[in-house]
């Protein structure tokens, strides 16, 4: 006899999904999160640490309602994107993918967001218990599945399914499922952060009223070193930002020619800290007119701790779960969310979402089937782009950047990247074909790098 039905673990944005789902078709669900302080929280919660924006379509591929947001989690409605090369600039106002929502995009903010999500899943009935971690789990497949979860505190629970939502950490993952693959393949070795995850850093600064743009998201690719490493601005409320960078894990400074890199200087004997990183960035853009300590001040009652954060972001492919072991693998867990895109709250929670449901429904071995249907394109959209552009260099990123603007100044609609589009701008047409060659290798689910078959118990 099981203590619940589904067990969740993480509060995250799929975690927390999950359990709003699988309670609202009436399963006893419970999500169990280790919970991490916040300045800007009062309560424990989830490690709500991300640059939280939406785009237009994201909402679609989510399936969520904008007009379920409440409004204080909002923070600034978006009208663009600006991407700025080492001398090429380009301003995307559109996404070119169908959407039901009016605007470009908004921001948000992660952990309202996180906190409106737990509100809404203890609304359906789940139970949320903040800080309590899981230290192992033991799956019992003899003519079924059970599994029992032993807590921090030493109490164990058992459920009949167990959906593994603790984000791009993994570390309950990565020990459920070693054991259900065959000898010489761990999922361990796929998953593992310090070589599938990617390291992001922002600081929250208040922003001079007259460089202040409330509207547009702005990334600067080129100027960094590091497959898909780049920093951004996010507006917040008020004149606040977000100003924040991901880049890969160990990097080698000696791997760089530092002339080569704006952010870079040739008396470097590592690779930057993400602090510095934001400090010469401002100083590049801003310095001449402006000092950055008085003029830029950290606004440190915002974020997780003096208005800084730090925190991983899943840099691998996705995963499929061991369904037939009655768990399912959802959101950064299972690798859907990218470091190329900046997060993917969107992937996430549309994977706890089924997840949840077909638990409840006792039709999880269903789940593969249907995350790739509701996530695939953008997932097969996100790897091909992130294979075309993992070794550019600033000269490639320039090039890329004036084939972008060239290709939306000769479209006034409809899709972003197509053959036609391509054609318009010199060298559109050789970047196109990558880029299509990338994403056919991609089809029929190959992007996800374990396979359900994969698992043997």
């Amino acid at each position: 006899m099981t203590d619940v039905d589904v067990a969740v673990v993480g509060g995250g944005p799929a975690g927390s999904t999950a359990a709003y789902a699988a309670a609202d078709r009436g399963a006893d669900a419970v999500v169990y999160e280790k919970g991490v302080p916040r300045d800007d929280r009062q309560r424990l919660g989830p490690d709500s640490t991300d640059a939280a924006g939406f785009l237009d379509y994201w909402l679609e591929v989510a399936g969520l309602d904008f007009e379920d947001i409440p409004e204080d989690v909002v923070e600034k409605t978006l009208t663009d994107a600006e991407f700025v090369g080492p001398s090429e600039r380009a301003v995307l106002d559109r996404t070119g993918l169908d959407s039901d929502y009016d605007h470009f995009g908004f921001t948000f903010h992660r952990a309202k967001f996180d906190d409106w999500l737990r509100d809404r899943a203890e609304d359906a009935g789940a139970r949320y218990e903040a800080g309590t971690s899981v230290k192992s789990v033991d799956s019992d497949l003899d003519g079924g599945h059970e599994h029992t979860l032993t807590l921090g505190n030493g109490d164990e629970v058992t459920a009949e399914y167990l959906i593994l939502a603790d984000g791009p950490q993994r570390q309950v993952t990565m020990r459920v499922l070693d054991p259900l693959l065959p000898d010489g393949k761990k999922a361990s070795e796929v998953l593992s952060p310090p070589t599938a995850n990617h390291i992001a850093y922002q600081e929250y600064r208040q922003f001079p009223e007259e460089l202040f743009d409330d509207d547009s998201l702005k990334f600067w690719w080129g100027w960094m070193p590091g497959e898909t490493a780049y920093p951004w601005v996010f507006p917040n409320r008020g004149n606040v930002a977000r100003v924040g960078l991901t880049m890969p894990i160990g990097m080698d400074i000696d791997d760089f020619d530092a002339s080569e890199w704006r952010l870079l200087r040739e008396d470097d004997e590592q690779i930057p800290s993400g602090s510095v990183y934001i400090r010469r960035l401002l100083e590049e853009l801003y310095g001449d007119e402006y000092d950055v300590d008085e003029d830029f001040p950290l606004a440190v009652d915002h974020g997780k701790s003096n208005g800084t954060e730090t925190y991983p972001i899943s840099s691998t492919r996705p995963i499929e779960s061991p369904v037939d072991a009655g768990i399912a693998v959802a959101g950064g867990a299972m690798g859907t969310t990218s470091a190329f895109h900046e997060g993917g709250d969107h992937v996430a929670h549309r994977t706890g979402l089924l997840a949840g449901r077909l638990a409840a429904e006792d039709r999880l071995t269903e789940y593969n089937d249907a995350w790739h249907d509701a996530i695939g394109d953008e997932i097969k959209r996100n790897v091909a782009m992130a294979d075309v552009v993992g070794d550019f260099g600033p000269d490639d990123w320039d090039d890329t950047i004036r084939i972008t603007r060239t290709m939306l100044e000769g479209s006034d609609g409809g899709k972003l990247i197509s053959k036609s589009n391509a054609r318009s701008a010199a060298g559109g047409l050789g970047l196109y074909t990558k880029y299509r060659k990338a994403k056919f290798g991609l089809r029929k689910g190959r992007y996800a790098q374990l396979r359900e078959s994969d698992y043997s118990f």
